[in-house]
Formats: structure tokens, C-alpha cells, sequence
């Protein structure tokens, strides 16, 4: 008689589900509501922060976003200088409070859905996979992307928000949770996608194979029209730095954009059935 583990390891199923990110993945081409809502919150309390320094963080839970940056030397420094002291955790909850407003009204600037996301969604539901998501969005910041992003073609059966489990990212619990909601598993059959390190973090860990997204998200944090007026030899140069940094940080697959995600679950379909795992 087989044991539970051994069971296990021969998982030769479909893919059931798909879990996407949002900023940078699915909605937000490039990912550019956080920057702007970090560079805003900081520069109200004279300090600078770049949009390199605001993405560098991306995909963790907001107030650990505001800690990180506080942390950063650069920031760190400014903050000291104008306040006569380091920065403390009274001021990451002050801030982070101050930023949940901010975000929530800049999110509806950029809830444009990612072209190709549309389809990819009708072809996933063809193919009988759900689809659920994952955010470093509170659920009080996401309550205006979620109708406007259904209205244009994303609406994941579930959305787990990084204020409703015990840790962001890179933890594994939004994933887990999405898929428990889902009522999905053995987490091989899931497919993590997003745009950021701690996304294909939060996959690794939950067990889940892992596809970052390039041209359209963190990596490259450009706006359509920025990527568009891109010379064709520094678009490609940029696009493999930031494929490189999401297969260093452990990603399966490296994709440019949702649109070329059902090659992907096709391989991975053909990877389950000879008994592999993520």
C-alpha cells in the first residue's frame, strides 16, 4: 500500500488554477499607482524618494512597503536630518495610515486591465482552470480597482488581500489562501504570476509553479507609451535584465506579458503528466 507522501509525488493531474498578481500583472501597466502614491505620501513630509527606491519593495504588503523605504539610507538620512531622529515604528503607522487614502484614490487612476489579460482570462476558463489573485493592496485600497477592472474583463473567483492573512509576501499565505478558497490543491497544480521578486517568492513557498511577467510590470516600470518609444535594442536589453532578476529570484518560467501565459500552462500541463513538480 501506497503512503500518503508517495501518493503525492505522483500528482499527474491538469493545471487547476491560476493566481495572478495585480499591479504590473493583470491591471496598472507598469505598475505605476504605488510609485506614484509613495512618492506622494514621502515628498508631503519633505522627503525624496525615487520611483527606483519606491519599486524596489514592490509586491509586499503596503506598511512593510513603508517600512522598507524607511529603511533605506538614503531615506533614512532625510528623515533623520528634518526630524532629529530616526525613523520609528510610531512613524511607519503614521505614515502608513496616511498612505491608505492616498493609495486607495491614486488605484483608481490606474486600473486599466493589461492588454491580452482579457483573453487569457476566457482561455483559462475554457480550459476549466479558476482563477484567483493575490495583492500587497488592503482590502479597503482595492474596493474601487475591483468593479472597474470586472468591467473590463478581470474579475478572479477569489481575491486575497495582504491585510487578511498573518504576512505578506513573501510568505505563502495569500497564495495558500486563494487556493484554499478556491477549494484547489495539491499546490502543484497552481500557477503563481506576477511581476515582482516577492511574487515569485510567495509561489515558491506555497509550492506552486512560478511565471514572472517582464514588460509589462515592476521590472521594467514603464507606462504602454514609455515601452512603445523604447529604441527596439534598449527595450530588449531591459527586458532580459529584468527576466534575469525573476529567474534568479526562482521563477519557472519568464513571460513578457499575461498574453503569453497559455504556452506556459501548456508546458506545465505537459510537465504534470510526466509526474514532475514545481
Amino acid at each position: 500500500m501506497k503512503t500518503p507522501t508517495e501518493i503525492r509525488k505522483r500528482y499527474q493531474g491538469p493545471v487547476r488554477a491560476v493566481i495572478f498578481d495585480w499591479a504590473g500583472t493583470t491591471v496598472d501597466y507598469g505598475s505605476m499607482a504605488p510609485v506614484d502614491a509613495f512618492i506622494e505620501l514621502f515628498d508631503r513630509h519633505g522627503v525624496r524618494v525615487t520611483a527606483a527606491e519606491a519599486r524596489r519593495p514592490m509586491g509586499s504588503y503596503k506598511k512593510d512597503h513603508v517600512r522598507l523605504i524607511l529603511e533605506m539610507e538614503p531615506v533614512t538620512g532625510q528623515w533623520q536630518e528634518l526630524n532629529g531622529r530616526a525613523p520609528s515604528a510610531e512613524d511607519v503607522e503614521a505614515l502608513y495610515q496616511e498612505f491608505i487614502p492616498l493609495q486607495t484614490e491614486v488605484i483608481a487612476r490606474h486600473a486599466g486591465v493589461i492588454p491580452g489579460v482579457a483573453e487569457t482570462v476566457s482561455w483559462l476558463h475554457n480550459q476549466n482552470i479558476v482563477i484567483g489573485s493575490t495583492t500587497g493592496y488592503t482590502r479597503e485600497m482595492m474596493a474601487p480597482l475591483l468593479p472597474l477592472a470586472a468591467a473590463a474583463g478581470f474579475a478572479p473567483e477569489s481575491t486575497v488581500c495582504a491585510d487578511e492573512v498573518p504576512a505578506g509576501r513573501p510568505a505563502p499565505w495569500m497564495a495558500m489562501t486563494s487556493a484554499m478558497r478556491m477549494g484547489v490543491y495539491p499546490m502543484e497544480a497552481c500557477v503563481k504570476v506576477g511581476d515582482t521578486l516577492v511574487d515569485i517568492a510567495e509561489g515558491l513557498n506555497a509550492g506552486m509553479w512560478t511565471v514572472g511577467i517582464t514588460r509589462t510590470g515592476n521590472e521594467l516600470g514603464l507606462t504602454l507609451a514609455e515601452v512603445q518609444a523604447l529604441d527596439s535594442g534598449d527595450l530588449a536589453a531591459r527586458l532580459q535584465k529584468a527576466s534575469d532578476r525573476l529567474l534568479q529570484a526562482g521563477a519557472h518560467f519568464v513571460i513578457e506579458g499575461a498574453a503569453q501565459l497559455p504556452a506556459i500552462i501548456e508546458d506545465i500541463k505537459q510537465r504534470l503528466a510526466r509526474g514532475e513538480r514545481p
